[in-house]
């Protein structure tokens, strides 16, 4: 007997019964389902569900979507949709919860997290309007100056006067790191170029006219050496062009020099064309070493100099709740900016960025105002924000500050930390790997040089180096890609200045807290068998 099919159609009565619940009893279970499995058992889930990869190329996952047409009826109802996602959709997706994921700064999120984000997308709460907000604009405030405080340290009183003031923002919530560096360089460069008597300022009148008056013929931001590439989309974004972000150089340890920095301005204030410095930024945890730089030393010299100061601490900046740990960021609460990542250490999903300043009036440099949204004299937030319409993140993180409290952040951190450091022991301990860059918050790089490469290296020439370097970075992409495509754990790899060369090395992040020795014992015993499988294939 064939089953009979009943046809989707979209119309007014079924619009409605969807909008406002599941179709049937069919779609209700299959939600009902994994949605329970998702809410109280999200780790097995994920276990179960996604692996760490799965055997399946790009082409061919592309090849399934290759539909460009959206259907005018209905194709699918829920239950077929949630059965889709998990069993066609999920398995290919990347577990980034796994403990054996260590390449990237996205990882496992807390339980509670989904729980929060779901409660939050089903208020939709609209929080670039007072209207569409409410309470949840006045909690955002709250979250900002907690934040703050725990950069800046003020006095109690600082907090009370501004907190809720409408007149005053400590910071905002925005998608991401890279829209807050954005928010940074662009009140940075408002700040440079104020209004005055004959100009209405750079925001009205453009960068063109705005180095006019003020007798500039160009404007640079000077960045750490191993700065976000979100900075150079700052620079094309605000109209100086991405060629004038000058990195200063670094020293052996990939943090900032504080002299090499020193020289630079002094030359820029030299030098023909006549140069503006909007800014310097500074990064606390950078992305490929976790390195922080000199933050005091480079606080003493944008002082003296009279520039701005930003801290790009998207990764490190969750460091500052661990008592233990806090002293790695010391020089911070004199930035003048600060950016930081929810979806980071936070642990919250993606994606979260938050920016923070100083002086609670800034802000003011970037208003708009609009009649039918954001009016003058408003408590809006949207008044000073880059973006316009965005969800409740700060309902999220203050939730989550609230269930863990400032010590279950710290012992995160703490784990993290601790846990690189044994690992980059274990590293030193093995003669086939070689530590790159030793962990200064929880990330490290290291690769593979085998012990006859390096002997070979002492007496070797120009040409002959450059062979061997050849030879160690092809062996160290192999051994990532493979085990990478084996599925079974999975560590990143980046190219850094090591002995004055370019190499290939490679990446681990430990930020999951399931993360632990006997784990990473296992990822380097992989990576052994992997490079004694390719030294027997090329013998």
């Amino acid at each position: 007997m064939v089953q009979k099919t009943t046809e989707l159609v979209a119309n007014w009565e079924t619009l409605q019964r969807i909008f406002i619940r599941p179709e049937d009893e069919a779609s209700r279970r299959a939600l009902v389902k994994y949605m329970e499995q998702i809410l109280f058992g999200l780790h097995e889930f994920l276990r179960k569900h996604v692996g760490i990869t799965r055997e399946a190329s790009l082409e061919e996952l592309s090849e399934r979507f290759k539909e460009s047409r959206i259907s005018g009826h209905p194709q699918k109802k829920l239950a077929d949709v949630i059965k889709g996602i998990i069993e066609n959709i999920a398995p290919h997706a990347v577990n980034v919860a796994s403990p054996y994921f260590i390449g990237h700064m996205t990882s496992a999120i807390p339980f509670f997290m989904v729980h929060l984000h779901t409660i939050t997308a089903a208020l939709n709460q609209n929080v670039v309007k007072i209207e569409t907000s409410k309470v949840v604009s006045i909690i955002e405030r709250q979250v900002l100056a907690k934040l703050h405080r725990l950069i800046y340290a003020n006095s109690g009183a600082f907090y009370e006067a501004h907190i809720q003031s409408p007149e005053s923002t400590f910071g905002g919530f925005l998608h991401d790191g890279t829209l807050a560096n954005l928010t940074a360089m662009w009140v940075a460069r408002n700040r440079c170029f104020k209004p005055k008597e004959g100009f209405r300022g750079i925001e009205a009148e453009g960068i063109a006219a705005a180095q006019k008056v003020y007798g500039v013929d160009r404007s640079v931001i000077l960045v750490s050496g191993l700065a976000h590439y979100s900075l150079r989309k700052a620079g094309g974004v605000l109209g100086i062009g991405n060629e004038n972000v000058i990195r200063v150089a670094s020293g052996r340890r990939n943090r900032m020099d504080p002299e090499s920095l020193e020289t630079v301005i002094r030359n820029l204030k030299a030098e023909n064309p006549r140069t503006q410095i909007l800014a310097v930024v500074a990064i606390a945890g950078a992305t490929e070493t976790g390195t922080v730089d000199p933050l005091d030393a480079i606080a003493d010299v944008c002082a003296r100099e009279t520039l701005h100061f930003h801290v790009d601490a998207a990764w490190g900046g969750p460091t500052l709740l661990s008592d233990k740990y806090r002293g790695l960021l010391k020089g911070i609460d004199r930035a003048d900016s600060v950016t930081i990542d929810g979806h980071k250490q936070f642990y919250m999903p993606m994606g979260c960025g938050m920016v923070f300043f100083r002086d609670p009036g800034i802000m003011d440099l970037i208003a708009y105002h609009a009649a039918y949204i954001n009016r003058p004299g408003s408590v809006d937030l949207g008044i000073r924000s880059l973006e316009g319409s965005r969800p409740a993140a700060s309902l999220v993180l203050g939730s989550a500050l609230e269930i863990m409290g400032t010590r279950g952040y710290a012992l995160l951190i703490e784990h993290g930390i601790e846990t690189a450091r044994a690992f980059a022991d274990e590293i030193d301990r093995r003669p086939l790997f070689e530590l790159v860059t030793p962990p200064e918050l929880n990330i490290l790089t290291y690769r593979i040089c085998p012990e006859a490469i390096r002997q070979r290296w002492a007496d070797a020439g120009a040409t002959e180096r450059a062979r061997l370097i050849r030879q160690v970075n092809d062996l160290n992409i192999a051994v990532q890609r493979i085990q990478r495509e084996t599925g079974n754990s999975f560590v990143s790899r980046t190219t850094l200045n090591h002995l004055d060369e370019k190499v290939v090395v490679l990446r681990a992040v430990i930020m999951n807290p399931m993360t632990h020795m006997g784990i990473l014992r296992e990822i380097l015993d992989e990576q052994e068998k992997i490079y004694r499988g390719l030294a027997v294939s090329d013998a």
